[in-house]
């Protein structure tokens, strides 16, 4: 049942840092939009120790909460319901608290990957290439089992690492093979490359990109763009950034949190364009 969207509501991004945050810029900008006055988006500092009595104190007004570090896994138990694409990867991203005082949950940032990538005109490829083994990239696989048809190379750092990659891929049922991060510049031939990794470390992968790349979805969105978008778009290949995965997993939260759709996709980017550009 979504929250209702005629009453006075509160909403927040909750997450430990949380300053960078660009949700409130974006949510607001929805409200705003879609004639919500009465509705408010916050940020809050919270980490996993403070996360239970932060949630438990929420009242009535409260209609729905978006979780990033360190929050996304340990929100669960304190859930009374969790989607079937949150428990694939175990991470929530957005809480919707409903009339009835039920807390559900839900990843956003699967769909909103798939989202970002067709609003591009990539609806499916027979296979694609994955740098990086953290959260982002389980959800990264997540996504690509529902557009990629053949084999997913993810290039990692560790045994570990490689491991839980296959592991997700059983788990999410698609192909995956890994490879060592030493190799990482063979990814860049891919149909479709998603890079997944902090600020800077695949900065030495620009110089080997090829002389027609296909399409290139690297999650970062601060600082824009990084060295390999940069010269991938140098070199005439499609490049989809964070702030558009950023932009879709909140226009699904949004529609989910307001029960209005569709959310205003065009004006939450450019709010969030906005927000960056004043840095």
């Amino acid at each position: 049942m979504p929250a209702r969207a005629t009453d006075a509501r509160r909403a927040a991004v909750l997450g430990s840092p949380i300053a960078h945050s660009l949700s409130p810029v974006l949510h607001r900008a929805a409200y705003d939009e879609l004639g919500l006055t009465d509705w408010s988006y916050d940020r809050f500092d919270v980490d996993e120790a403070a996360l239970p009595g932060f949630v438990d104190g929420l009242g009535p007004e409260w209609a729905g909460l978006s979780l990033t570090m360190p929050l996304k896994r340990a929100v669960i138990p304190l859930l009374d319901a969790v989607s079937d694409t949150a428990a694939s990867v175990e991470a929530v991203n957005t809480v919707v608290l409903t009339d009835d005082g039920r807390r559900l949950g839900d990843n956003t940032d699967i769909p909103g990957m798939v989202a970002a990538l067709r609003e591009r005109g990539i609806e499916q490829v027979d296979s694609a290439a994955v740098l990086g083994a953290g959260a982002t990239a389980s959800s990264a696989l997540a996504a690509l089992a529902r557009i990629c048809t053949g084999e997913v190379v993810a290039y990692v750092r560790s045994a570990d690492r490689a491991a839980e990659m296959r592991q997700w891929g059983e788990r999410l049922g698609i192909q995956v093979r890994t490879a060592d991060w030493a190799d990482a510049a063979d990814a860049l031939r891919a149909p479709l490359v998603v890079a997944t990794t902090p600020a800077g470390t695949t900065d030495a992968l620009a110089a080997a990109v090829p002389e027609r790349p296909a399409t290139l979805f690297d999650v970062l969105y601060e600082p824009w763009p990084t060295a390999l978008a940069a010269r991938w778009s140098a070199y005439g290949g499609a490049v989809v950034g964070g702030l558009d995965l950023l932009v879709h997993q909140a226009v699904l939260q949004v529609e989910q949190m307001t029960g209005c759709a569709p959310a205003p996709v065009e004006v939450m980017r450019k709010a969030g364009e906005h927000a960056l550009e004043s840095r």
